[in-house]
């Protein structure tokens, strides 16, 4: 009886150790804002946290994946809300309108983005120990966080979107940036390519931007499928390869 009555403490503390995505209801003035937040499965001095801003239909199951994963590495995370409750895209056309409209009104989208980030600090995070990532509209927008000088240590974008409108200036930025980006990705052209590698340089900034061979758009994400004559795709070695390296990217700029 004593053998199982320890087994079982054991398994009730582990399932209270486990740290579980909880609903944080945030706004911006009218807007209501639904974002998740998920405490460090491990006590750290550090409170590191990370900020994950979604593709382009919203919080979906793979930004969750992320988040848990981040928890049990260490991380509190974050998932932020851009669009806001009522605005959520319904199907891939919704969704190309409503982020091509963030992207134009990009001080919007880094507003929307600050707000999450300050939602990530009251939850428990380190104000100066964050970094964000994002992945593929959420990918340009962490850039967008690094243009606006946000207060996060680093950036990192999967197959995000690298452009913005040629007549804004490139600044200084002083935040750590990572890209990783699929090698054969046909919706970001060459151009936006060395047009964010120059801005990186101009900003004296430490960058570094990964390609993965044979790796298209949304190259992380399981659910499109792995056609990758559909211009998006799953591709298994793209994925595990951008994850080890923002797992060193995390290592080398967060403080635990």
């Amino acid at each position: 009886m004593r053998k199982i009555a320890l087994t079982l403490f054991a398994m009730i503390l582990a399932t209270s150790m486990n740290a579980q995505l909880k609903a944080v209801s945030y706004s911006d003035g009218s807007q209501k804002l639904n974002g998740l937040f998920i405490a460090s499965a491990k006590p750290s001095a550090g409170k590191p946290g990370v900020l994950i801003l979604p593709a382009w239909m919203g919080i979906q199951e793979h930004e969750k994946e992320v988040a848990q994963q981040l928890s049990k590495m260490g991380y509190n995370a974050f998932i932020a809300d851009i669009y806001g409750e009522g605005n959520y895209p319904k199907n891939y056309d919704e969704a190309g309108k409503i982020a091509g409209n963030y992207k134009t009104k990009y001080q919007d989208y880094q507003r929307r983005i600050q707000l999450a980030l300050e939602q990530l600090v009251k939850s428990g995070a380190n104000a100066n120990n964050i970094v964000a990532i994002g992945y593929c509209f959420g990918g340009t927008g962490v850039l967008e966080m690094a243009r606006a000088k946000m207060n996060v240590k680093g950036v990192v974008s999967f197959h995000g979107g690298l452009g913005k409108d040629a007549s804004r200036e490139n600044g200084a930025i002083t935040t750590k940036v990572l890209i990783c980006h699929g090698a054969d990705d046909p919706y970001v052209p060459k151009e936006d390519i060395e047009a964010v590698q120059k801005e990186l340089r101009d900003g004296k900034t430490d960058w570094q931007m990964n390609f993965y061979a044979n790796a298209v758009h949304a190259f992380t994400e399981k659910s499109v499928g792995n056609d990758n004559s559909k211009g998006a795709a799953y591709n298994e070695k793209a994925d595990k390869r951008s994850w080890k390296a923002l797992e060193d990217f995390l290592n080398e700029t967060l403080t635990k």
